[in-house]
C-alpha cells in the first residue's frame, strides 16, 4: 500500500494545486475591485501552497521508500533499480529515470510555492496572490504530467523477481548531487518567472519586485553553476574520454538556462537598486524558464540520443511541448498585452555601469542565441530529411569571440560608476588590468610560440579580469565590505580562474595512445608511465581487471594509476574507468582499454596541464554567488528589523 500512499498525495497535492490557483484569482480579483476579501483569499493562498509543497514532498519520500527497499511489485522500481545496488544508488536510482526525476522536478516547484508562502512579505499583496497563482498553474501542468502521462507509481502485476538495475554509467555519486542542484536550479527560474506574471497582472513591474525575486534568481544560478560545474567533471572522469565538455545537445540544455539566469542576474541588480531595465528584466525572467523548458523537453522527448538523456516516447515529449507552448506563448501573450504599461525607468548614459551590464546581457543573449540554434537546427533538419550534426568546432568558432568580448566587458564593467561616467577615467582605472593582460600575453608566448590565438587571448584576457576583479575592493576597509560585494569579486575572479584552465587544457594537453606489454613504458608529457601487471578487480555490484601503472619522473616513481575495464552484470554493461593523478599544476588521466594482440593491452594517457582550474573557477564562481546571496538577504533582515524597531 505504500505506492497507493504516495500516488495518493500526488493526487492531493494537485487538487491542493488546484485549490491554490482559483484561491490566488479569486484573491486578485477581489482586490481588483476594491473589496474587503483581498487578505482573506491571500491568506488561504499561503497555506493551501505549504500544504500542496508538502504533499509532493510526502510523495517523493514515499518513491525513495519503494527504491530502498527494493519493492519490484513497482513498475519503475523493477525497470531501473536492482536489490544488489549499494544503498547509495537505490536511493539515487529514484530520480535516475524519467518519472522520478519528474517528480523531483514536481517537488522541489511545490516547495518553491510553499517558500514564497510562508517567507516573502516583500511583494503588494495583490502580486504576491498572482505569483503564487502563477507558481500552481506552472506545477499543475507537471501533475498533469505525471498523473497521466507518467505515474511514477505504477504497479507490475506479477512482480518481477529482480530488476533490470541502473544505468552503470549514472552508479556514481554525482548521480546523487549533479541532477537535483540543476532542478533547484530550473524550478528557481520558475520562481522568477511566477514573479515576472504576477508582476505583470497587476501592473506592478519595479524596484520592490525586483528585490523580492533577486534572492531566488540568485539561488537558482548559484544552483545551476554547481550543478553545471559537477556534471562537467562528473562527465570528465567518468565517461573516459578526457573532456570536459562536448556541446552535447543535453549539455546545451542545461547551459542555456545559465546563459540566461546570468543576464537575468544582473538586469535585476540593476531594477533593485537603479530602477532601470524593467520591460528587459521581465522579458529575461521568461526567456531563462523558457530554456528550462526546453531542456526540459530535449531530455525527456525521445528526440535525442545521450547517456544524459532520457529517451521515452515521443508522445511524452509532445505533453511536455504542450506545456512550453501554453506556459511560454501565454506569458509572451501577457507581456506583449501589458508591456505599454510598463515605465521606461531611470535613465543613465552609455559609459556607466548600467551601460556595461546591458553590453554584458546582449554578449549573453548573443551566446545563448548561437548555442540555442547549433542545438535545434539539427533536429529540424532531421525532421526535414536531413542528416547532419553541429558539433564543437561551430560553437568555439561563433561563440568563442564573443565569450571573450564578453570577458572584457565583465573587467570593465566594475570599474565604472552608476548613471554617469567617462572614457578616459575608465581608461585609467583599467590600466592594472591592462598591464597584466599584456604580461600574461608575453609570458605565455615566450612559454610556449605555438600556443593558438583563441587559447592566447583566453589566458591574456583571464589575466587582466583577475585583477580588474578584485579593483573593488582598493582603499576599502575590507572588514566593513558589504558580503555582496565580495561575492561579486570572488564570483568574476572564478571566471578569470576558469578560462584560464580552460585555455590551458586547449592549448597545452598532450595525449598518448599505446599498446602495451607488461613491463613497457609510454611517455606522455613530462612523466613516463609503465605498465606493471593487469589483475583482477572485485566491487559491491561489478567485476573489473585493473592496470597498475608506475609514473616517474627522472626515475623515480611518484605515484600509481590504477585504470580499470568494468563488468556490470544488471544490466549487463562494460564500462571504462579512468585512474586520474591530480598534481599542483594540472591532471595524468589514464584509460585502460581492452586487450590486444600478443599479450598487448590499450593505454590511453593525458598530460593535462592547470585543467583542474575549470572546476576550481566553477566552485569560486558558486561561492561568490552564495556570499552574494547571503549579504542580500542579512541586509534585508537588518532593514526590516530596523524599521520594526521604529
Amino acid at each position: 500500500m505504500i505506492a497507493e500512499a504516495g500516488l495518493a498525495a500526488l493526487w492531493l497535492a494537485a487538487a491542493m494545486g488546484l485549490l491554490q490557483f482559483a484561491l490566488a484569482w479569486a484573491g486578485v480579483a477581489s482586490s481588483r475591485q476594491g473589496g474587503d476579501m483581498g487578505g482573506l483569499f491571500l491568506l488561504a493562498t499561503r497555506r493551501v501552497a505549504i500544504v500542496q509543497g508538502l504533499l509532493g514532498l510526502l510523495a517523493f519520500l514515499v518513491l525513495i521508500a519503494l527504491f530502498v527497499r527494493s519493492d519490484m511489485s513497482v513498475l519503475l522500481v523493477a525497470m531501473n533499480s536492482h536489490s544488489a545496488k549499494p544503498l547509495l544508488y537505490k536511493i539515487a536510482g529514484a530520480w535516475g529515470n524519467h518519472e522520478g526525476s519528474m517528480l523531483l522536478w514536481v517537488t522541489v516547484l511545490g516547495l518553491a510555492g510553499a517558500a514564497i508562502g510562508l517567507i516573502e512579505r516583500r511583494l503588494e499583496a495583490r502580486t504576491l496572490a498572482a505569483t503564487l497563482g502563477a507558481q500552481a498553474l506552472i506545477a499543475l501542468g507537471f501533475y498533469a504530467f505525471l498523473l497521466w502521462a507518467s505515474n511514477p507509481f505504477a504497479r507490475l502485476d506479477p512482480a518481477a523477481p529482480q530488476g533490470l538495475g541502473l544505468n552503470p554509467l549514472l552508479q556514481d555519486p554525482g548521480l546523487a548531487f549533479h541532477p537535483p542542484t540543476l532542478y533547484f536550479g530550473y524550478v528557481g527560474l520558475s520562481v522568477a518567472f511566477s514573479f515576472a506574471v504576477g508582476a505583470l497582472v497587476t501592473r506592478d513591474v519595479g524596484p520592490a519586485f525586483a528585490r523580492a525575486m533577486r534572492p531566488w534568481v540568485l539561488a537558482a544560478w548559484i544552483f545551476l553553476t554547481i550543478g553545471i560545474t559537477a556534471g562537467s567533471y562528473w562527465a570528465y572522469y567518468e565517461l573516459g574520454w578526457g573532456g570536459w565538455w562536448f556541446w552535447d545537445p543535453v549539455e546545451n540544455a542545461s547551459l542555456m538556462p545559465w546563459l540566461a539566469a546570468t543576464a537575468l542576474l544582473h538586469s535585476v541588480t540593476v531594477l533593485a537598486t537603479r530602477d532601470g531595465l524593467r520591460a528587459w528584466t521581465v522579458m529575461l525572467a521568461v526567456v531563462a524558464f523558457s530554456m528550462s523548458m526546453i531542456g526540459t523537453f530535449l531530455v525527456r522527448s525521445g528526440i535525442l540520443t545521450s547517456v544524459h538523456a532520457f529517451a521515452v516516447d515521443p508522445e511524452r515529449g509532445t505533453f511536455i511541448l504542450v506545456l512550453l507552448a501554453l506556459y511560454i506563448g501565454g506569458a509572451l501573450a501577457l507581456f506583449g498585452a501589458r508591456i505599454g504599461t510598463v515605465k521606461a525607468g531611470a535613465t543613465f548614459e552609455p559609459v556607466s555601469r548600467e551601460g556595461a551590464l546591458i553590453l554584458n546581457n546582449l554578449l549573453l543573449s548573443v551566446i545563448l542565441g548561437i548555442v540555442l540554434i547549433g542545438t535545434l537546427y539539427p533536429l529540424v533538419a532531421q525532421a526535414l530529411g536531413e542528416q547532419l550534426s553541429v558539433g564543437p568546432p561551430f560553437f568555439n568558432k561563433t561563440a568563442g569571440p564573443i565569450a571573450l568580448a564578453l570577458v572584457a566587458a565583465t573587467a570593465a564593467g566594475p570599474l565604472l560608476r552608476w548613471r554617469r561616467d567617462s572614457s578616459r577615467a575608465l581608461a585609467w582605472r583599467m590600466l592594472p588590468a591592462i598591464a597584466a593582460a599584456v604580461l600574461a600575453l608575453a609570458a605565455v608566448l615566450l612559454a610556449a610560440p605555438a600556443t593558438g590565438i583563441m587559447p592566447l587571448l583566453g589566458i591574456a584576457l583571464a589575466a587582466g579580469l583577475a585583477v580588474a576583479s578584485v579593483a573593488p575592493l582598493w582603499k576599502r576597509n575590507l572588514r566593513r565590505t558589504p558580503l555582496f560585494t565580495w561575492g561579486m569579486v570572488i564570483g568574476h575572479l572564478g571566471v578569470a580562474v576558469a578560462i584560464v584552465g580552460m585555455a590551458s587544457d586547449t592549448a597545452f594537453t598532450q595525449e598518448r595512445l599505446a599498446a602495451v606489454r607488461v613491463g613497457d613504458a609510454v611517455e606522455v608529457g613530462p612523466f613516463r608511465v609503465r605498465l606493471m601487471e593487469v589483475r583482477p578487480a572485485l566491487g559491491e555490484n561489478w567485476s573489473a581487471v585493473e592496470a597498475r601503472l608506475n609514473v616517474d619522473r627522472g626515475g623515480d616513481v611518484l605515484f600509481q594509476l590504477t585504470p580499470q575495464q568494468r563488468f556490470f552484470s544488471a544490466p549487463v554493461t562494460t564500462t571504462s574507468e579512468a585512474s586520474i593523478a591530480t598534481l599542483w599544476n594540472g591532471q595524468l588521466y589514464g584509460v585502460l582499454g581492452g586487450s590486444a594482440e600478443q599479450g598487448r593491452w590499450q593505454l590511453r594517457l593525458w598530460w593535462k596541464p592547470f585543467v583542474t582550474l575549470i572546476w576550481a573557477g566553477g566552485g569560486l564562481i558558486a561561492l561568490g554567488g552564495a556570499l552574494s546571496l547571503l549579504g542580500r538577504v542579512r541586509r534585508d533582515w537588518r532593514r526590516e528589523r530596523d524599521g520594526d524597531s521604529e
